[in-house]
C-alpha cells in the first residue's frame, strides 16, 4: 500500500458557528491539519468565516443545513413545514421524524437549498466546490433527490456519502450514537444512485465517524484510513495496465476542531450547542495539529488537499 497515492481532504465542518470555532480552524489550516472547510450560512459567525477564509485562502464549501437554527430563506422564516412551534429548525431529531411523518413539504427544502447557496455566493463570491448537509440531512429520503437536484442545477461537482469503512467494529462508539451512525450509512447506501444519476461525485473513501470529538486519537485517525485503503483496494483491483502503484484513492476525513464556543456566542440562532461548547472541539483540535500526525501524512505518500484539487 506504500506506493499508492492518497489524496486527503481534511474538512473543518461547522465554519462560521462562532468566532472561537472559526478562529480554531484557521489555527489548523495554517499548522497544515486542515485542507477545507465547510460553511454554516446561517451560523452567527458565517460572515466573519467567509472573511477569514478570503485573507487566508482557505478553500470553502457549503454546509447545508436545516435541522439546526433558523432559514436564511426570508419567507420560510415565518411560516413553514421546516420550523417547529418555537420558530426554529426541527433538530437533528426532530428534522427525521418529521419527515417520516410526512409534515416537510420538499419545495420548501428546495427554496431553502438555493437560499443557501445564493447566501455562500454572496458572502464568498463564487459557488461552493462542494456542498454536504449538516448533521448528515442531505442524504435522507426525498431530501436527497432535492439535493441533488439543486446540485446538479447550479453545477455544484462534489459532495459527501457517509459511508465509513469499518464502522460496525468501532466497539467505544455507545449504542445509542452508533443507532445513529448506521442509520446515517442505510440512508447513504439508498442516496447513491441518485447522486450517481445527477452526475454529482464525491471521494472514494469517507471517514470521520468513528474519530468524532473524544475518540480521535493519531492511533484513530490512522487506523480509519489504514482500514479504509485496505477494503477499497481489496474491492477495486488496479486496472490491468496500470502497475498497482500507480492508482489514486481520495478520502474525505470530516473534523469539527475550535475552541469551545462560550455562549451566548454562536449557534446558528439558537445559541450554541453542547458538543461546541465541549473540550471535545479542542480535543480535536490540538490532535490534529500534532506533529506525528503530519509527519505520518508524509511517510505515506498522503498529500492534504481540497475539493477543486480532485
Amino acid at each position: 500500500l506504500r506506493m499508492l497515492q492518497v489524496k486527503l481532504i481534511v474538512t473543518g465542518d461547522d465554519f462560521g458557528y462562532c468566532p472561537r470555532r472559526n478562529q480554531g480552524i484557521v489555527d489548523c489550516f495554517l499548522a497544515g491539519a486542515v485542507s477545507n472547510v465547510s460553511l454554516l450560512v446561517n451560523g452567527s459567525a458565517a460572515a466573519d468565516a467567509a472573511e477569514l477564509a478570503r485573507r487566508y485562502n482557505i478553500p470553502i464549501g457549503l454546509h447545508a443545513n436545516l435541522s439546526e437554527g433558523s432559514p436564511v430563506c426570508e419567507v420560510l422564516k415565518t411560516n413553514s413545514s421546516l420550523l417547529n412551534q418555537d420558530g426554529f429548525f426541527h433538530g437533528k431529531m426532530g428534522f427525521r421524524t418529521a419527515l417520516s411523518k410526512g409534515l416537510l413539504n420538499m419545495s420548501e427544502v428546495k427554496q431553502e437549498l438555493k437560499a443557501q447557496v445564493e447566501l455562500f455566493r454572496e458572502l464568498t463570491g463564487h459557488l461552493p466546490p462542494h456542498m454536504d448537509g449538516h448533521q448528515h440531512v442531505h442524504v435522507l429520503p426525498e431530501v436527497r433527490h432535492v439535493f441533488a437536484e439543486v446540485l446538479e442545477e447550479y453545477g455544484i461537482k462534489y459532495t459527501r456519502v457517509p459511508i465509513e469503512p469499518g464502522l460496525h467494529n468501532c466497539d467505544w462508539i455507545p449504542p445509542s450514537l452508533m443507532d445513529f451512525y448506521l442509520g446515517v450509512e442505510e440512508d447513504s447506501f439508498n442516496t447513491v444512485d441518485v447522486f450517481t444519476r445527477h452526475g454529482i461525485r464525491w471521494p472514494d473513501i469517507y471517514i470521520g465517524l468513528s474519530t468524532m470529538g473524544k475518540n480521535m486519537s493519531v492511533a484513530s485517525i490512522w487506523s480509519a484510513i489504514d482500514t479504509a485503503i485496505e477494503e477499497f483496494t481489496s474491492k477495486a483491483p488496479s486496472p490491468a495496465h496500470l502497475p498497482p502503484q500507480s492508482r489514486t484513492v481520495t478520502i474525505e476525513l470530516m473534523v469539527h476542531p475550535g475552541y469551545p464556543s462560550v455562549p451566548p456566542a454562536g449557534g446558528c440562532g439558537e445559541g450554541p450547542d453542547d458538543f461546541s461548547q465541549s473540550w471535545e472541539r479542542l480535543h480535536e483540535l490540538q490532535t490534529l495539529i500534532k506533529p506525528e500526525l503530519q509527519s505520518h501524512y508524509k511517510t505515506r505518500n498522503i498529500q492534504l488537499c481540497s475539493f477543486k484539487d480532485l
